[in-house]
């Protein structure tokens, strides 16, 4: 294994847990992520920490849980229903001990390249150890994707430049600049986020794909009840049932691109066999809101909820030589085990004052298929703008244990016998039930999680569907 290998990490936004064909979409094409996992690891169980981006993000930088950063819900999101909000970080705390720092202490070039969303000015990835920032700041998706897009850290480029393109295109520069220091390269495009922008050659090759397969005839968005948060009351959440959205797929065939001309660079400046790439995203794809893009079915819902749906993500991790080529890790793993992993990568001890809740994945990458761990926890006690109600979740072995704020009630399910979280089983194994809820009450009262109250004046107004309880 190199002594200090360079580390490429490639987080997507909103990109679902099927949005690739090697993790089972038959409308989507993605041959060069699908030969990244040829090349290397396929994660069957893998999580991000939150079903929305910054708490995710916070988690990524820090090693430790959206609820102990105290970063639980999308920076700049605020919501109410039957519950009030809760308060949480719209910043980075600069007390954190990044990734960035860490590796830059380690001897690392350490460069951020695209979406940020941990804060603005005074916590900017500058602000946290990175040496170069292209395109991180405070915004959680771009105004446009076409040239120029206004943002206060990338310069604009010639009009009708494709930003997704462009921020590929720093990366390499980057890359072929390197020399012999070791980088840790954060790309985290702002694709497959809103707004849907697609180049239009792709987004017609995806009009004729679907007509070909007769998908243009079938009903694709189903509708259901109203959204929980009270500033969407009036509107009723609508499902993608299948993927078949053109202008979406195209979005999805234009980063893989993206990241196939970023592995060629990264073989023609002769670093790609000492260099361990990591995929992932963000949390769940979008499925029930904002013109409801991806399908992550049979797992249930999508960003914005607790379920499967919304956690669930591909990752993939390629390194020669050390990650045997088309391996697959069915170990459920989460977004604060990237932080250890990084530091064992790199041969650089944890940092002993920054707690960390992650757990190293070189074993598994190495080709042990266990962690020294038996449950990941999960914090949202917010309202989305997707449809899904303030909870939190604990995931050990095959069984799954949610805890629903509004009404404090329990579900249990069987994730091996039941991706889709359709068969309650609480009540036939209480037992199994029991001992998850006070293992999740044990944990929130280890990371000081905050519990959302609730909402006295919703009851009261909830006829008059003009008035905001927020403003009473």
């Amino acid at each position: 294994m190199p002594c200090k290998p360079n580390i490429i990490f490639i987080l997507i936004d909103d990109l679902g847990c099927r949005d690739l064909g090697c993790f089972g979409s038959g409308f989507y094409e993605t041959p060069n992520l699908d030969r990244l996992a040829a090349e290397g690891m396929r994660f069957t169980n893998a999580y991000a920490s939150c079903p929305v981006c910054s708490p995710t993000r916070a988690s990524v930088m820090t090693g430790r849980y959206p609820a102990r950063v105290g970063i639980t819900q999308y920076i700049g999101g605020h919501a109410f229903g039957r519950l009030c909000d809760v308060p949480y970080f719209h910043f980075l705390p600069r007390t954190e001990h990044t990734i960035a720092s860490a590796l830059r202490e380690g001897g690392y070039a350490v460069w951020h390249v695209g979406k940020w969303h941990l804060g603005g000015t005074g916590s900017l990835p500058e602000d946290h150890g990175f040496e170069v920032n292209l395109g991180g700041c405070g915004w959680g998706m771009p105004r446009t994707y076409w040239s120029p897009y206004g943002n206060p850290k990338l310069a604009d480029g010639p009009a009708g430049e494709y930003l997704t393109d462009r921020l590929t295109d720093e990366s390499i520069r980057l890359i072929q600049a390197a020399g012999d220091r070791p980088f840790f390269l954060h790309l985290c495009h702002y694709a497959v986020h809103i707004p849907i922008q697609s180049p239009p050659d792709l987004v017609e090759k995806y009009r004729r794909k679907a007509a070909a397969m007769g998908l243009d005839k079938k009903q694709s968005l189903v509708e259901g009840g109203h959204y929980t948060c009270w500033h969407k009351r009036k509107q009723r959440i609508a499902r993608r049932v299948f993927q078949s959205d053109p202008a979406y797929a195209a979005m999805v065939e234009n980063l893989d691109w993206n990241i196939g001309r970023l592995m060629k660079a990264l073989a023609e400046a002769g670093k790609d066999r000492d260099t361990l790439v990591i995929f992932t995203s963000d949390n769940g794809g979008l499925s029930s809101a904002e013109g409801s893009p991806t399908c992550n079915l049979p797992y249930a819902e999508g960003k914005g909820w607790i379920q499967d749906g919304g956690t669930r993500v591909c990752q993939i991790a390629r390194w020669p030589g050390v990650v045997a080529p088309a391996s697959q890790c069915d170990v459920p793993v989460t977004s604060t085990d990237f932080y250890p992993t990084f530091l064992e990568a790199a041969g650089l001890p944890l940092i002993p004052a920054q707690h960390c809740d992650g757990q190293s994945i070189m074993g598994p990458l190495r080709g042990a298929n266990r962690l020294n761990r038996d449950a990941i926890f999960w914090h949202y006690p917010h309202y989305p703008n997707q449809g899904g109600v303030p909870a939190c979740s604990v995931r050990a072995g095959k069984w799954k244990l949610v805890e629903y704020f509004e009404d404090n009630h329990l579900e249990l399910f069987d994730l091996e016998a039941d991706p889709g979280e359709l068969h309650e089983l609480s009540t036939k194994e209480p037992a199994v039930r029991d001992g998850l809820h006070k293992r999740l009450l044990a944990w929130r009262a280890d990371v000081k999680a905050l519990i959302p109250q609730p909402n006295v004046n919703y009851e009261r107004l909830f006829a008059d569907r003009d008035v905001d309880p927020a403003e009473t």
